[in-house]
């Protein structure tokens, strides 16, 4: 699939209508999420006939772009049921067989398939701090070939850190820089939109041989 194509289809895919502000909930823009995925799998293989996670999964989106593009399984996972509701009747409208399951990825006991790639736009931490970096440590005792994840750019130094000091990640590489674009979405924002800046990680996690989950 062309990455025209996959930004098409993920356009068309419903929102939040109500999104809770303690959950972060901010849309993933078909354009960073189709470029994020298409990057994922035509720069380095990790979609195609891999089992693929969307921790944090909101309404769908990144999920269901790995569906699209070959995926052999995806599961997503949030916290939040009405965003579980909202990304099954995506995936459904697409007619592609996606799981969507409510759990909090900070307090996974994984008994599923092994997991090759997770991907995330995880809460920045701007409402619970280091939430995002909750995710990621998730993420990396889960994923057994790579993870993807959204970061805020102010924070690189710190990630990277984490990532290969204390969560036992084998590389931690800065793929882009992109422009997040927030809309206004709950009262306290002034402005119709705002543009952060974000890099797109790709991670390689450590195997511990014999560790299971």
């Amino acid at each position: 699939m062309k990455l025209k194509q996959l930004e098409g289809h993920l356009g068309s895919l419903q929102q939040f209508s109500n999104p809770k502000i303690e959950l972060e909930q901010y849309p993933t823009g078909p354009h960073i999420a189709s470029r994020m995925l298409y990057t994922a799998e035509n720069s380095f293989g990790d979609v195609a006939n891999k089992v693929v996670a969307d921790f944090g999964c909101g309404c769908g989106t990144l999920g269901i772009a790995a569906a699209l593009l070959g995926a052999e399984h995806v599961i997503g996972l949030d916290v939040d049921a009405q965003s579980i509701e909202i990304a099954s009747i995506n995936s459904e409208d697409l007619e592609l067989d996606v799981d969507f399951v409510q759990s909090d990825v900070r307090n996974l006991r994984w008994r599923g398939p092994i997991v090759d790639t997770v991907v995330m736009n995880p809460p920045f931490g701007t409402r619970k701090k280091g939430a995002d970096m909750d995710f990621l440590f998730a993420a990396l005792k889960i994923a057994s070939q790579a993870v993807y994840s959204l970061h805020k750019t102010t924070t690189r130094d710190h990630v990277k850190r984490a990532a290969l000091r204390d969560y036992n990640a084998k590389s931690a590489e800065v793929l882009c820089e992109l422009r997040y674009d927030v809309p206004q979405l709950y009262k306290f924002h002034k402005k119709k939109e705002v543009d952060i800046a974000v890099d797109l990680w790709r991670f390689v996690p450590q195997r511990i041989q014999g560790k299971g989950f």
